[in-house]
């Protein structure tokens, strides 16, 4: 690659020169040296006591399990093949078999008559998914969308495997209709015309009714009844104060469902709906958040997972005598189930810090638990990677924060640290696998994880402390917790890197240009830098919910208010060097936000890299694409953080 001018150089021309000669001097962005070219590599011998991060890297998971109908297999999607494929196993384990090899898949669901799975893939991350049928040996298989420019929302099959629902914007392009597409014959209809963020929740046992959605900000929706036969469509929940709905779980005969819901609590219940009364049935309270709830298919065993300080705590009942039912013994994490339509047994995906991601299968009438995945560790020695201590610490204005700190297990002195930021920011810090925070790990860097205002898992107060014109302090939670850190003396925080991704990666951006003086670099994920934009450009999906979340960027005082706070209205003031990651087909956040700050940083003379993937979106999934982004990251923070420079692979 050709090599960019020292940043001195470019400090120096803007002393100098003009402004429009500045803009001459600088090179476009972006230009071809932002496209990140494979390099050669070699990864470290298996055991090695510092591995490299490849190894890391290439640590494979299964997950999204979906039962077949006896409950006898599970498809899945692993990476092993470098980007997320489907595989289908034996409920009980054995040797996998790979059904799908083209272009990543998004999302998959066996039909309930077992002759087909359903999945979506889009085009290198556009999210402008295709739907097609494979027979669960792989052998036969049938387009039933082509992929177009419409986005589309995979809904659910009906019972009897015929159909399936779902909501697309080809119509207008903003708008979600819901429609029905007949898997036999390819019949596609439309059977409600819809609006911004309506999505099919779940369909009745008998198909003559759907539950809709509709988006109420990002943590909040109405949920709206839809008689299939009449087309007529009765509100269920529209609370005055918006609440989340979710986790739809309907009764064997259709009277009923149960759900997941906040309404009018701090934190998300167990609750129990009939429509014959009309009544919300409170069936669990806890004082923190029911998330999965799963019945299964003749309504015995009702299973539901709690959020406690980021771990899930799984539940079970016999709904036949009321009696708590064991949970099955399964390694500390994170969880979610399902469960097979014709037979209970239920699949649970289990991922942790010690397990990256797999899939093990529970019959609560025998108590059999069986790993039905065993995903290669890559060399690995699992059990000595770090579990996080969970922290609260107060914020400057007394609201409480809270962080999962990970520390070296050996260190020398106190390590720098990285603060990494989650997105949403309706999102939650929670100890799973990462294989960039482990690897730092091994190389002396701590991560401090935090949960800044607005991240959900603490209450529905907590979560909207960053919503409208709040979110103008929030970038201020990331000094407070460097402070914390300090106070604490766990960390060397005068030695402190940020990092974070799609929301994180706004705030990244916030941090290395209106905190300057704290953090010593910064690694900005498909982040926003200008909301006007971004509110402007993002998909339908997101537009269904920013003018909650957010505001109305069409107002003028709100358009004035996200301009003061874009990252891009402070640009002059970075000091720290900054790597930036992009994928040129993202449509949450489109390419052009970061391509806008990066050239912003070039033509103010500050030193920047960027890594613009033209096969990516929203993320990076391909493996190659992994290896040089987290490569080049990885170097870039361990030179910035003052840690011994390491060869990656002739970086």
């Amino acid at each position: 690659m050709r090599r960019r001018l020292p940043a001195l150089l470019l400090f120096a021309v803007v002393i100098v020169l003009p402004s429009d000669a500045v803009a001459q001097e600088v090179p476009p962005t972006p230009n071809e040296d932002d496209i990140p070219q494979p390099v050669p590599a070699e990864m470290t011998l298996a055991g090695a006591e510092r591995p490299d991060i490849g190894r890391f890297l290439n640590v494979r998971t299964a997950f999204a399990p979906s039962l077949s109908p006896d409950g006898g297999r599970v498809a899945f999607r692993t990476q092993i093949t470098g980007k997320p494929q489907l595989w289908v196993v034996g409920a009980e384990g054995g040797w996998p078999h790979q059904l799908t090899f083209g272009e990543s898949v998004t999302f998959h669901a066996w039909s309930p008559t077992g002759e087909w799975i359903a999945y979506g893939s889009d085009r290198a991350g556009n999210e402008r998914e295709g739907f097609w049928l494979i027979s669960p040996d792989g052998t036969e298989e049938r387009e039933l969308l082509a992929p177009s420019e419409a986005f589309r929302v995979f809904g659910a099959f009906t019972r009897d495997g015929r159909h399936i629902l779902y909501a697309t914007t080809e119509r207008n392009g903003v708008d979600f209709d819901i429609h029905r597409l007949d898997v036999e014959t390819g019949e596609d209809e439309e059977i409600l015309r819809g609006r911004m963020g309506l999505y099919v929740a779940s369909i009745a046992p008998d198909g003559s009714k759907v539950l809709l959605t509709e988006s109420r900000g990002e943590d909040a929706e109405d949920v709206m009844l839809f008689d299939v036969a009449t087309a007529a469509l009765d509100t269920l929940f529209a609370p005055e104060d918006r609440a989340a709905h979710g986790s739809f779980a309907w009764r064997p005969d259709g009277s009923g469902f149960y759900l997941s819901t906040n309404q009018g609590r701090e934190f998300a219940g167990l609750a129990t709906y009939d429509l014959s009364t009309r009544e919300l049935e409170w069936v669990e309270v806890p004082e923190r958040d029911v998330e999965d709830v799963e019945l299964s298919h003749d309504g015995t065993y009702l299973v539901w997972t709690t959020n406690e300080g980021g771990y899930s705590a799984l539940h079970a009942r016999d709904l036949r005598s009321g009696a708590p039912v064991a949970s099955p013994d399964l390694p500390r994490g994170i969880h979610s189930v399902t469960w097979a339509d014709e037979a209970n047994v239920a699949a649970i995906y289990v991922e942790g810090p010690r397990v990256p991601g797999d899939v093990w299968t529970w019959s609560p009438e025998t108590g059999a638990l069986h790993r039905a995945t065993d995903s290669d560790a890559a060399g690995l020695d699992l059990t000595r990677m770090v579990i996080p201590e969970p922290h609260d610490f107060p914020a400057r204005d007394g609201v409480t924060l809270h962080g999962l700190l990970y520390l070296p297990r050996e260190s020398s002195g106190r390590p720098p640290v990285l603060l990494s930021v989650h997105g949403g920011p309706t999102s939650q810090a929670r100890p799973d696998f990462d294989a960039v925070t482990q690897y730092l790990l091994t190389r002396g860097i701590a991560v401090f994880d935090l949960n800044y205002r607005g991240s959900t898992g603490f209450g529905r107060s907590f979560a909207r402390l960053n919503d409208r014109r709040e979110r103008a302090v929030e970038y201020l939670d990331m000094e407070d917790a460097v402070k914390w850190l300090a106070e604490r003396e766990l960390v060397d925080a005068s030695r402190a890197a940020v990092m974070g991704g799609s929301y994180g990666g706004y705030l990244t951006m916030a941090a290395v240009t209106r905190l300057p003086e704290v953090f010593d670099a910064g690694v900005a994920f498909v982040g926003v830098s200008n909301w006007v934009t971004a509110l402007e450009g993002a998909s339908p999906q997101l537009k269904a919910s920013d003018r909650i979340e957010y505001g109305d960027i069409d107002d003028p005082e709100d358009r004035a208010f996200f301009e003061s706070i874009s990252p891009i209205t402070h640009v002059a003031d970075v000091e720290a060097p900054i790597m930036v990651v992009h994928g040129a087909n993202d449509p949450r956040d489109p390419v052009e936000e970061s391509d806008q700050f990066v050239r912003a940083i070039r033509e103010h003379g500050g030193t920047v890299e960027y890594l613009r993937f033209p096969d990516e979106g929203h993320g990076i999934r391909k493996l190659e694409n992994r290896l040089i982004a987290y490569r080049r990251i990885a170097d870039f923070l361990e030179r910035n953080l003052g840690m011994v420079e390491v060869s990656l692979g002739g970086l």
